[in-house]
């Protein structure tokens, strides 16, 4: 099996908390950052999304915290479409110190939405299929 496509981030010293380790939120940041990356590496870009009246949505996440991460601390960010049927599918994201420490899990359920009509499209996978230049990045 394929290592998952991943993005390194640096972490900066502003994206930390009292504490010094990084705040919660910007553990979301990371992992919608490495998604859109992974989008724009398959030959997908946001407004070919617009264009095509259909956008992501994140419909649950999940973080698992492991290790707090500091300023200046060099993490790979990872992330792996998993598909199934219907109109949903599931995002598997770790976020990982250089020297292989598991700082968080990301578990998001996600679906592709119609803008028009405000629903999700049946078949997210057959959508994303047909926009990328390069599917298998999506697990496609």
């Amino acid at each position: 099996m394929a290592q998952p496509y991943s993005v390194p981030v640096t972490v900066r010293g502003y994206e930390t908390d009292t504490q010094g380790h990084l705040n919660q939120a910007v553990y979301l940041q990371y992992a919608e950052h490495a998604r859109w990356s992974l989008l724009q590496e398959a030959g997908i870009r946001q407004s070919d999304l617009l264009a095509q009246g259909i956008g992501p949505a994140a419909l649950e996440t999940t973080i698992k915290y492991r290790r707090e991460l500091h300023a200046g601390d060099e993490v790979e960010v990872s992330c792996a479409f998993v598909w199934g049927e219907g109109k949903t599918f599931t995002l598997e994201q770790s976020i990982t110190l250089r020297d292989g420490t598991l700082s968080a899990q990301v578990t998001a359920v996600g679906g592709i939405l119609d803008l028009t009509a405000r629903k999700l499209v049946p078949d997210p996978a057959a959508r994303m299929r047909a926009l990328a230049r390069k599917p298998e990045l999506l697990g496609l």
